[in-house]
């Protein structure tokens, strides 16, 4: 009988527990599924927008159509003939088909919910005159391709960039006042120009002068025969870009991040272990950069954004083969009536993007769940 009495109380803790965490887990996924639902709004929001700049607002199709209609008109010459009535009756019966056939036979409005939807689903079809070097036209597939050399280019230059800002901020806060400190100061916000700024003097100084790193581009011409040297060739590719886009990005996560440690340096809690003689390691770790956790995530997503933002016309400057030198090159891309012909290249590149900045965004707010226990995912109990 005792140890059954003994044994309740256990079993009641251990149901309690059970339970505590399966309401947590559910807590999680709810707040994750509103994270999620935010960023798709946002993303379907902004994919629209796309289409309808894309097109601008109707205009390119109109241009489309004056094509068309002056394709058939050439192509009319040789049954010159014909009656005036029966020749206008002609024209339009092949101006109709032509219309149904490019889906111009509707108004934009209605058919940018079609685009829309083929766009969020990446149903892109086909290109006009693009095509891979397989020589698929399919926009999905030309998109996919060049997906993992923009992800690779915008990892790396992330990855070092938040750390290498949140070593140096370290460094600085604990130099405050110094030479190393005061010039710092002025640097920083001198070097806070666009990514493709500082590579088009990086190309300048080490691919045209010094001659030491290639101008742009993936891998050397001819390509490397072995596995081993390919990879060496895109990282010996990769160092201008990268470099130009850490300079574009740090400075600003330097700069935010030294006061932030600045601040918190400062505080009682860090006075005292200090005088407890906790190590300098120990204390710039748990004292200083963990509560600050929060704000620096923050200033990652802001810096990540631009990011993605300046990308594009960096990997145009390197002739970097991802999705921002392939966005340019679909912009790029126009005929005699001078808007763009690959619009459908330029939707889904400008989805991809989106969805890339959509998870960007969704795992920073997951970080920061799991580093600031402040914030609350909601609970059984409202105070």
């Amino acid at each position: 009988m005792i140890s059954q009495a003994n044994d309740k109380p256990e079993a009641l803790a251990a149901r309690s527990g059970t339970l505590e965490r399966i309401k947590t887990v559910g807590r999680c996924l709810r707040y994750l599924g509103i994270r999620t639902a935010v960023v798709a709004v946002t993303v379907l929001v902004g994919v629209y927008v796309a289409i309808w700049v894309t097109n601008l607002g109707g205009y390119a199709d109109e241009q489309r159509k004056q094509e068309i209609d002056h394709a058939i008109a050439l192509g009319m010459i040789g049954v010159g003939s014909l009656p005036p009535e029966e020749r206008q009756a002609v024209i339009e019966e092949a101006t109709q088909r032509a219309y149904a056939a490019a889906d111009l036979d509707r108004p934009f409005f209605v058919r940018s919910f079609g685009y829309w939807r083929d766009a969020f689903t990446l149903t892109l079809g086909e290109t006009r005159s693009m095509s891979n070097a397989a020589g698929s036209n399919d926009v999905l597939t030309i998109l996919l391709g060049k997906l993992p050399m923009t992800v690779l280019l915008f990892g790396v230059s992330s990855v070092l960039s938040f750390l290498g800002g949140l070593y140096i901020a370290l460094v600085l806060s604990r130099r405050y006042g110094t030479p190393l400190d005061r010039a710092s100061t002025l640097v920083v916000p001198a070097l806070a120009a666009p990514p493709w700024f500082h590579g088009l003097f990086l190309i300048v100084i080490f691919a045209s002068f010094a001659r030491l790193l290639p101008f742009g581009g993936l891998v050397d011409a001819p390509p490397p025969p072995t596995t081993f040297g390919y990879i060496l060739s895109i990282l010996k590719h990769m160092i201008l870009p990268v470099t130009a886009s850490i300079l574009g990005t740090m400075p600003h996560a330097v700069y935010a991040n030294r006061a932030l440690f600045l601040i918190h340096s400062t505080e009682d809690y860090v006075e005292l272990a200090k005088a407890k003689g906790v190590r300098p390691s120990r204390l710039r770790m748990r004292y200083i950069l963990r509560p600050v956790l929060p704000a620096v995530i923050t200033n990652f997503a802001l810096v990540s954004i631009v990011s993605w933002q300046a990308i594009i016309l960096t990997e145009n400057v390197f002739g970097w083969p991802g999705l921002g030198s392939l966005l340019i090159d679909a912009m790029r891309a126009d005929g005699t009536s001078g808007f763009a012909q690959e619009t459908a290249i330029v939707i889904g590149a400008v989805t991809l993007f989106a969805y890339l900045l959509g998870v960007t965004i969704l795992f920073l707010d997951v970080l920061y769940v799991l580093v600031d226990p402040r914030i609350s995912l909601g609970s059984a109990k409202r105070r």
